[in-house]
């Protein structure tokens, strides 16, 4: 078989399965598991899909800049966050992580609401200006720009002396086998110390990220009290993903 053949065998087994499971397509093509692997790593090299351990996921589109993130599935995250606002108790202390999704929660919360909002996201910070009931503390240290947050040691720093009663916690892949996933290692690490920080973290899941994967594990699904998503509870990967969280339908 042409190497062009297999690539897209496997990019078929992706589209369709929703993942690779290099031992059954080695099977299927009757080659071996090495020969699918070095596959794998190509069409990883290329941003066509996640290598995971025995095989692949699908690549988030979340994985974009931050610029191009506005522009995916805007709906998915407004009813991601209308669902996010109704957790908030009035009075409560919520850190609210930066990209797309939580500046959307941000535009969301009820102009009624007083609550205490934390965020090293100078975008999401600067959402709330205009709130009348939101007391807004911002983190500082070194801008990374392609989430629009900040991060470093002086983040970190400043992130250890919260104490909050919810954090809604950004990522760009989740999945029941791969976890809670991002696509840089210093901001996974940042995204940990800031779900330490408080007594319940949530998820912000729209429909695009259910499925997909990105090389940096953030927390595992034990970690969190739920998902927040409004991706089709009936899809066969929601259905494993509820036997392992709590999944609030957005």
């Amino acid at each position: 078989m042409l190497a062009s053949e297999r690539r897209d065998h496997l990019l078929e087994t992706l589209r369709r399965d929703g993942k690779i499971v290099a031992k059954t397509a080695a099977a299927e093509l009757g080659l071996s598991e090495d020969s699918i692997r070095r596959d794998l790593r190509e069409l990883a090299a290329e941003g066509l899909c996640q290598r995971v351990y025995g095989g692949a996921l699908p690549v988030s589109p979340a994985m974009a800049d931050y610029s191009g993130r506005q522009q995916v599935a805007v709906a998915g995250k407004q009813r991601v966050a209308a669902a996010a606002v109704r957790l908030i108790d009035p009075g409560s202390t919520v850190i609210l992580d930066g990209g797309t999704t939580a500046l959307a929660v941000a535009s969301a919360l009820p102009s009624t609401l007083r609550c205490t909002v934390v965020t090293h996201s100078p975008t999401v910070a600067a959402a709330l200006v205009e709130h009348p009931g939101v007391e807004v503390f911002i983190l500082g240290g070194r801008l990374f720009k392609h989430s629009a947050v900040a991060s470093g040691a002086a983040t970190v720093e400043a992130a250890q002396k919260i104490a909050a009663d919810l954090f809604f916690l950004g990522v760009t892949g989740i999945h029941p086998d791969a976890g809670l996933t991002t696509g840089d290692g210093d901001e996974a690490a940042m995204k940990r110390v800031l779900a330490g920080r408080a007594a319940e973290t949530y998820v912000l899941g729209s429909s695009e990220k259910v499925g997909a994967a990105s090389p940096y594990r953030v927390v595992e699904l034990d970690d969190v009290a739920g998902v927040v998503t409004d991706a089709d509870p009936g899809a066969d990967v929601m259905r494993r993903l509820a036997e392992r969280v709590r999944i609030v339908p957005a």
